[in-house]
This record gives C-alpha cells, structure tokens and sequence, in this order.
C-alpha cells in the first residue's frame, strides 16, 4: 500500500512540475519512485523516507547543475542560436498591419503572425521591425532601431 502512496506521490510532483520551468520538482517525483520501490521490496517506512531523501537530494544536485548548463541560451555559451532563439533579434519586414491584436511578418522568408510589443504602437506593411520576442508562433516585435549586424 506504502508503493501505491509514493507512486501517486511521484505522479502528482511530475505533474506539478509541468506547470514550472525550475527542473526541481521532477527530482523529488525521481526520489519518491525510488521510495515506492524500496517499499515494493518491504522496507520500512523509515528506510523509505531515507531513500526518498538520499535520491531527491543526490538528484538535486548532481542531475539539475547539468540540465541547467545545457539549458542556458546561445548567447551566453558561445554556441550559434537556432530556432525560436535565433529568431529573437532578428529583422522582420511587415506585410500586414502589426499591432496590439494582430499582424504578419515576414522573417528570414518565413511568414509569422505578429503583435506589437508596446500595444500603443502600429506598424504599417513595408516597415522594418525588430522580432523582441518570441511566443508560441506569434512574433512580439518593436520599432527596428538597431544597426544591421
């Protein structure tokens, strides 16, 4: 039954941390498995609160230094940024009105839905913009006021 407790316990801490971007919490859901299966095995529930411990805290701080190295973006390590992260900077050419609710763009020959990052500003097609950031598949972009690199 204690196997039952730690799994349900494993379950709802992966979800939890679904909704977080800390890598934490999915190393505690890593050490109530352990727990569910030292108490699969018939240890006591004092040996399992220990393996729950030892495996979380072995977890914590081996795994997440590791996952958060390679987390860090491009521009902090020096590697070239692709995706979403080479996206973000980059010049944008508007081919429909970009404003707080709605826009196209064109980035890199790529048509993206655009909005505009102060809500107040618009930008006609023709103009050049700055994608600032990226959002799901909606370009935030501002006024292109930086030099071309």
């Amino acid at each position: 039954m204690e196997a039952v407790l730690w799994l349900v316990l494993a379950i709802a801490l992966a979800i939890a941390e679904a909704f977080t971007a800390t890598f934490l919490i999915i190393f505690f859901a890593v050490g109530a498995l352990a727990a569910a299966g030292a108490a699969a095995l018939g240890a006591p529930l004092l040996l399992q609160a220990v393996v729950f411990a030892i495996v979380s805290g072995l977890s914590v701080g081996a795994l997440r230094p590791i996952i958060m190295r390679h987390q860090r973006p491009a521009a902090e390590t020096g590697e070239t940024a692709f995706g979403i992260e080479a996206i973000e900077g980059s010049q944008a050419t508007v081919l429909e009105e970009v404003d707080a609710d709605h826009g196209l763009v064109k980035i890199d020959g790529e048509l993206w839905s655009a909005r505009s990052f102060d809500g107040a500003e618009k930008y006609l097609p023709g103009e050049r913009v700055r994608v600032i950031k990226v959002r799901g598949a909606t370009a935030i972009v501002w006024r292109d006021d930086m030099p071309t690199i």
